[in-house]
């Protein structure tokens, strides 16, 4: 098949899955779309980033949402953030993110980014569509796939430095590797959602998780080494935590394929990721 040809008809199935279907299904068409070797693994500066930010523009205006790009320089390269802003005036922002970029292609190999981070990016879309309808009190949501991860955090600094001064930013709420089931904090309770930064709200996170009933932890399993690493500097919440605007980033852990060629949309758990976007849905709907 053709290749243009190829990324109409990709485009479209994904579109497509978004009209009377169910949830997973959206998510495991969005994941095979974001890691589709047309996309290349979505390297930095890459075409396969550049088509992938249009995508996602494409999908948060369908969501309803004010959407637009924000580019920015890294290492000569430039970096695309895909924003959108519920329509209206707002008091204050809760700023909903995940990273898009990948590894793209290194040394011939091609790196498909199907936990880190089409998960994330998918979930995003998902609470896109959902929250903008209930939008409607006095706390507005701006939703972000970042650019850049890969390359020195770049994209998420990019949009605290220049977004800042124009919205009250509340609360940033980060999705940074949401798909997998591979590696439970505990044997006895596979389904399973880290929030790091989130003890804070655990009593509005257990009201959230009420008859879903996941195992919600506040810490990287166990150890506050590997918590401060990936909630204070490896992840894009890193910019927002130093600027003192809270932070809680989900994450269901690093596996065994993560940063690898095996990161692959077979890989992922949907029926478990599903459960845990709505269960951050009900967490951030009380809040709107």
């Amino acid at each position: 098949m053709k290749r243009p040809l190829k990324i109409l008809l990709l485009c479209l199935l994904a579109s497509l899955s978004l009209y009377g279907r169910d949830r997973q299904a959206d998510l495991r068409a969005e994941v095979a779309f974001l890691c589709d070797s047309l996309q290349a693994g979505r390297g930095f500066g890459t075409v396969g980033a550049g088509r992938t930010a249009s995508y996602l523009l494409s999908q948060l205006r369908n969501a309803g949402l004010n959407a637009f790009t924000q580019s920015f320089i890294q290492d000569g390269q430039i970096g695309r953030n895909v924003i959108g802003i519920t329509p209206g005036f707002y008091a204050r922002y809760i700023v909903v993110s995940a990273y898009y970029d990948g590894l793209g292609v290194l040394d011939g190999a091609f790196y498909p980014g199907a936990d880190a981070n089409a998960s994330g990016v998918a979930a995003l879309l998902a609470l896109a569509r959902e929250l903008t309808p209930v939008c409607k009190g006095l706390t507005g949501l701006i939703f972000v796939a970042f650019d850049g991860h890969n390359a020195g955090l770049s994209g998420s600094r990019a949009f605290l430095e220049r977004y800042r001064t124009n919205y009250s930013l509340a609360q940033l709420v980060n999705l940074d590797i949401l798909g997998s089931s591979l590696a439970p904090v505990h044997p006895a309770s596979p389904e399973y959602l880290i929030a790091l930064g989130g003890s804070g709200e655990r009593f509005y996170l257990d009201n959230a998780n009420t008859g879903i009933r996941l195992h919600l932890v506040y810490d990287y399993y166990g150890s506050d080494g590997f918590t401060e690493l990936f909630y204070r500097r490896i992840s894009d919440q890193r910019w927002f935590i130093e600027a003192g605007i809270p932070s809680v980033m989900f994450t269901s852990g690093i596996t065994m394929n993560t940063n690898k060629r095996t990161d692959t949309p077979d890989t992922l758990d949907y029926p478990l990721l599903d459960k845990r976007i709505q269960v951050i849905f009900n967490w951030l709907k009380r809040k709107l």
